[in-house]
């Protein structure tokens, strides 16, 4: 990873790769003897759409609130599918963090006037829903923003599905070509709904967790973006763990950097490269597990790694009873 550049962070990849030796580590204790009592509850099947909510509520707690703790590109999609203005994102940071700004909330008027609304917001308001969505109630904008997010979401996704079905799956494209095309293009609607409720989902519970209280500060919005995560259970179950591996490992930067901002962790650990020490200890867990561990993969990443490492493949199966093939796969 150095040589990537002495000054150049990884820390995303970093804590994405400790994730996923987290995950090998994890599978490791289920089946252990010794530990495998403790890690019991690692089985739970809805564990990866709890992880999406804990992700989910540090990840767009500080798109609303603390954008720089997030990685710029991140940032950048958070801006294109959250489908709010600057305008209205930085009216509603001074609002949920109780220092309601006149001159931002002139700005958000003036913004929805030139969207040919007529929208007038108070100092002393209770819900940021006039913020959020003007006059529009909060179920008509959430349908509309459900719509909207969709159509936003399948340039995203298109390529995601079909780009594989060109490239892995080419051969059977020729031999089936309506299956596999029907299934890539399935994928894609499913997971376009998914990123457009889960969009739609943390404004929907941002507005009602504030009309429940009568109120809004930065935990109520903590506490309606963790419900946003709920929307992984529309994913396929085989990409649900990726997804939120994924955003857990931006919502633990995330999170360290606002810890780090606000002063809240020493600088004896705000180590100059701890991205090189997470990587290093997580690669170790992982090719320790590769060497040791083989069967707590998934076939096509022991494949890659295969493929990476030069190892052969098993030679063809007889599938007779002595055929020590057939008793590792």
């Amino acid at each position: 990873m150095l040589l990537t550049g002495l000054n150049t962070q990884h820390k995303t990849l970093a804590i994405y790769i400790f994730m996923r030796a987290a995950v090998l580590a994890a599978r490791c204790g289920i089946k252990s003897k010794r530990f495998g009592h403790i890690c019991k509850p690692l089985t739970w099947s809805y564990g990866d759409i709890f992880l999406m909510c804990l992700s989910s509520s540090q990840i767009l707690s500080a798109y609303v609130l603390k954008q720089d703790s997030l990685p710029p590109s991140f940032s950048s999609f958070l801006n294109i599918h959250g489908g709010k203005d600057t305008v209205i994102l930085e009216g509603l940071k001074s609002f949920v963090s109780g220092m309601p700004s006149s001159n931002k909330f002139k700005a958000i008027e003036k913004y929805y006037r030139a969207m040919g609304a007529d929208v007038k917001l108070d100092l002393q308001m209770k819900t940021p829903c006039t913020i959020i969505h003007g006059n529009q109630s909060c179920g008509g904008h959430v349908l509309n923003f459900l719509i909207q997010g969709y159509k936003r979401a399948l340039p995203v996704y298109l390529p995601v599905y079909l780009v594989p079905a060109l490239i892995v799956h080419r051969e059977g494209l020729m031999n089936r070509p309506y299956e596999i095309l029907a299934r890539g293009l399935l994928g894609t609607a499913r997971s376009s709904l998914f990123l457009s409720v889960y969009c739609s989902s943390a404004w929907m519970w941002t507005c009602l967790t504030a009309r429940t209280f009568k109120k809004i500060n930065i935990p109520l919005v903590a506490l309606a973006t963790f419900l946003a995560g709920l929307a992984l259970a529309i994913e396929k179950k085989s990409r649900r763990i990726e997804i939120s591996l994924y955003c857990l490992a931006r919502g633990i930067e995330s999170f360290f950097s606002c810890m780090t901002d606000l002063g809240y962790l020493p600088q004896s650990l705000n180590f100059k490269r701890a991205d090189v020490i997470i990587f290093s200890i997580s690669t170790a867990i992982i090719m320790h597990c590769y060497a040791q561990e083989r069967e707590v993969f998934r076939s096509k990443y022991l494949n890659v790694l295969d493929w990476v490492f030069g190892v052969p493949p098993p030679p063809p199966c007889d599938e007779t009873p002595s055929c020590k093939n057939c008793k590792q796969h």
